[in-house]
């Protein structure tokens, strides 16, 4: 496979951590700029993070001493040395926004995990197993842009990523209800119990524009390209419930759901065992070998247990089971901040870079 020289713009935050400690010794991407706000420019990764890495393997050793960019007063120097950045900053949407362009207009691809640009109609939100369909919308927008080049494509929200899909593959019984109560990991805030205290021993029924994420991104990512834009599909209706949760890493999702045509039990098993997505096929490094594991165990999944399995991207089910009040429920788990942030990031630039989408 080609080499790719990549770049990390907000690479001092949790997520912009997680992109460098899974792209450090990546077989296709090569790190080449790590770039902040102006506060961290010019130090090195190593003083720039300082007491505030919290991911569990120490920084990778090649990135303690590169010496952080201005992700915005470097942007030229910045999209000469690489072939396309993943973007994690923590800015406003509207600033996100413009960044993001600057970077796509400057020629350079941009991978976003940000959610500004999650609703422009001819940005794909792709999951990489759900919607790579999505991708071919990328020459509309370089048209908007005007470049030859440069673009955006965004992952969507981590707290989908848990329930959406197991949803996917039944879509062929038509769905017509959901209800998704999510339980939402600390890291999903960019925390750590040393950092956020208050979440011991507590919970918080609230995180702020979650339910509207959460109820919307999947009928983007299920909708069909028409006249260069992406419409969203028209269904199922979908209601949400965001709850934050004293977990460190992991977002569970509780899942009712309701069908114009009711599957057995053992269809939706069956599809679920057997679904593969184009990642999968293409052996894509990131790629979990089995999307989508459920656990017949009435106990599982569970965080502790179940958030790293396949290295936190595959996605795990169960408690499938008839419900009084829609025709199914089940429970589903995924890691927030590997499938449901960087690793999805990764894996989506995996997929462009396989479709040629780089080059």
């Amino acid at each position: 496979m080609k080499q790719y020289n990549v770049g990390i713009l907000g690479a001092t935050g949790m997520v912009g951590q997680r992109f460098a400690t899974l792209l450090a010794e990546h077989p296709w991407f090569h790190v080449k700029v790590l770039a902040a706000s102006p506060r961290s420019a010019g130090k090195t990764y190593e003083e720039a993070v300082g007491s505030r890495w919290a991911m569990s393997v120490p920084m990778p050793e090649k990135l303690r001493g590169m010496v952080v960019r201005d992700l915005n007063a470097d942007i030229d120097a910045i999209t000469a040395e690489v072939d396309f950045v993943f973007c994690a900053v923590d800015m406003k949407k509207d600033e996100i926004r413009a960044l993001e362009e600057r970077y796509a207009k400057a020629e350079c691809p941009v991978i976003s995990n940000n959610s500004a640009h999650r609703f422009t109609p001819d940005v794909p939100m792709i999951v990489p197993e759900l919607n790579p369909e999505h991708l071919e919308i990328i020459p509309a927008q370089r048209k908007r842009l005007g470049t030859k080049r440069g673009f955006i494509a965004v992952k969507s929200n981590c707290s989908i990523q848990s329930y959406v899909p197991a949803l996917h593959p039944l879509r062929k019984f038509e769905l017509t209800k959901v209800l998704a109560c999510t339980y939402q990991a600390i890291s999903g805030a960019g925390k750590t119990f040393e950092t956020w205290p208050e979440m011991l021993d507590n919970l918080i029924p609230y995180i702020g524009g979650e339910e509207e994420k959460s109820e919307q991104e999947p009928l983007k990512v299920w909708g069909t390209i028409k006249d260069g834009e992406i419409v969203k599909a028209a269904t199922p209706s979908i209601t949400t419930q965001c709850l934050r949760v004293p977990v460190s890493d992991g977002h569970t999702a509780a899942v009712f759901v309701s069908f114009a045509r009711k599957p057995e039990k053992e269809e939706i098993l069956k599809l679920w065992k057997e679904f593969r997505g184009v990642p999968q096929e293409l052996d894509l490094p990131s790629a979990p070998k089995q999307f989508i594991h459920y656990f017949a165990e009435d106990n599982r999944p569970q965080a502790a247990l179940d958030r790293n399995l396949e290295g936190g991207m595959a996605v795990s089910v169960g408690r499938l089971r008839e419900d009084t009040q829609y025709d199914y429920k089940f429970v589903c788990l995924s890691h927030n901040t590997l499938r449901g942030a960087a690793g999805g990031g990764v894996l989506l630039a995996e997929l462009l870079a396989a479709k040629g989408y780089f080059d």
